[in-house]
């Protein structure tokens, strides 16, 4: 007995020595008989044998020491508990990385294809609409192709006289055509509201002749109802026709834009516009190109010779400019005294205190010989206001129309000191004065002339 005690002993100094470990699971003690029945039963320390390995329970709790064989096993190895910094503070959690979301973009990008589509289907609807000839006007336009000119050049002008508004889409289609080479330089007329395909087919074929050309001319001092009768009876077109297109007018020319809107006591409202001149007509003409070839010639003479800068000096409008202009075209016997008859008006004009009237024959004569007879109902509002002897100032409108030595002999401006003149209707001989005892002088003179001029005519006929 007491050497077991000493071997248990010495057993738990050494595990006292030993580093400690935590204590495996405790086994419950197996009891063995003794060799001898009767016998003191012993308490055996050894637990169930495992490969490579023996377990001993220790004694009162005690941890076992390893064995020789246990050496060669190395320990498990303990891992520390972290501690924390700051007690009181919850342990920090990694925030979750949250996804963004693709639906801003995916609205943006739509809203975006949306926005170039519209813009794209109004582009396409307003070529194409431009290509039909859709919503625009239907005034028939002279338009006239110069010699050698490029698909180019006749599309920006054809821009510039309203007819298209997209120049390099009408290049397009001319020569996805294969027209570029076909145009022909010369007049021709066309609509806004023509598809391209009817304006590149006019402008590449030559024009279809109704009848033989026409030399027509327009004398100066010209009445519109003396132009329409010429125009008859060349065969161009009816005089009725003429008229109604002719007053009818807004072709789209610059001057048009320079008229008044107010013309309710005019007789004709486009008198004084058909500019004097040569013109080549063909018989059975449309009245409308008739009208439009004339609009075109008075447009070109007005922007020559600075026309327009110089009737901005005078300070007054183009419908003035014309009526006092027809009025110096009738009454000057020749161009050498227009400016002087012209001055005679202006400073009558200017002093209209002491000259309330003009006192102009030819304005008389045209409101008793033009606008009667051709009025089913005499106005005598209008037939007075024409009659220079009875309505102040200008008259409505022009009484004839003038050509270009008396519209510049208006904008000339001569400055004299005459306020009255008279014309030898026999000799062309026209006298001038400042005052009226002057004017009648040598109204007396002219009487006299006129008289001998008419007693010698006289003799001669009697020889």
């Amino acid at each position: 007995m007491s050497n077991n005690d000493d071997l248990v002993n010495n057993i738990l100094r050494e595990l006292d020595n030993a580093p400690k470990e935590t204590p495996p699971a405790e086994t419950p003690p197996v009891e063995k008989p003794s060799g001898k029945e009767g016998g003191t039963a012993e308490k055996s320390t050894h637990t169930e044998e495992t490969p490579h390995e023996e377990k001993r329970t220790p004694r009162n709790n005690a941890p076992l020491r390893n064995t020789p064989q246990q050496n060669d096993r190395k320990p498990e190895r303990a891992y520390p508990t972290p501690v924390r910094e700051n007690n009181s503070a919850p342990p920090r959690r990694k925030k979750k990385k949250k996804k963004r979301s693709r639906l801003p973009g995916v609205l943006i990008l739509t809203t975006f294809i949306f926005a170039v589509s519209i813009c794209l289907s109004m582009v396409i609807i307003a070529f194409g609409k431009d290509m039909l000839g859709i919503g625009k006007s239907e005034k028939t336009v002279p338009f006239v192709i110069r010699e050698g000119a490029t698909t180019q050049e006749i599309a920006d002008q054809l821009k510039d006289d309203g007819i298209i508004r997209s120049p390099k889409f009408f290049v397009l289609f001319s020569r996805l055509r294969k027209s570029d080479a076909a145009y022909i330089a010369g007049e021709h007329y066309l609509r806004p509201n023509m598809a391209y395909e009817t304006i590149i087919s006019n402008l590449t074929t030559a024009e279809d002749i109704v009848g033989e050309s026409v030399e027509v001319t327009f004398p100066e001092g010209i009445t519109l109802y003396d132009a329409a009768d010429i125009l008859q009876e060349n065969n161009v077109c009816s005089a009725e026709d003429f008229i109604f297109y002719f007053n009818s007018g807004d072709y789209g020319f610059d001057f048009e834009s320079r008229l008044p809107t107010d013309y309710s006591l005019k007789f004709c409202r486009m008198e004084g516009y058909c500019f004097p001149d040569t013109y080549i007509f063909t018989e059975g003409m449309d009245p409308e190109q008739v009208c439009m070839k004339i609009y075109s010639n008075f447009n070109s003479k007005m922007e020559e010779n600075d026309r327009y800068e110089k009737l901005a000096k005078r300070g007054v409008s183009l419908d003035e400019l014309i009526t006092l202009a027809s009025i110096v075209q009738k009454e000057a016997a020749t161009v050498d005294v227009m400016n002087a008859v012209a001055s005679v008006f202006w400073n009558r004009l200017e002093h209209s205190d002491e000259f309330p009237l003009l006192q102009s024959d030819p304005t008389t004569n045209y409101a008793q010989n033009v606008i009667k007879p051709h009025l089913e109902v005499v106005n005598k509002t209008m037939v007075d206001a024409y009659d220079t002897y009875v309505g102040a100032g200008l008259p409505p409108g022009a009484i004839c129309n003038p050509g270009t030595d008396a519209i510049d002999a208006v904008l000339d401006a001569v400055d004299t000191p005459f306020f009255y003149f008279i014309a030898n209707t026999y000799t062309g001989e026209t006298m001038f004065a400042e005052t009226l005892e002057q004017h009648e002088a040598n109204q007396a003179l002219i009487e006299q002339q006129m008289a001998e001029y008419e007693a010698a005519q006289q003799e001669e006929q009697n020889e």
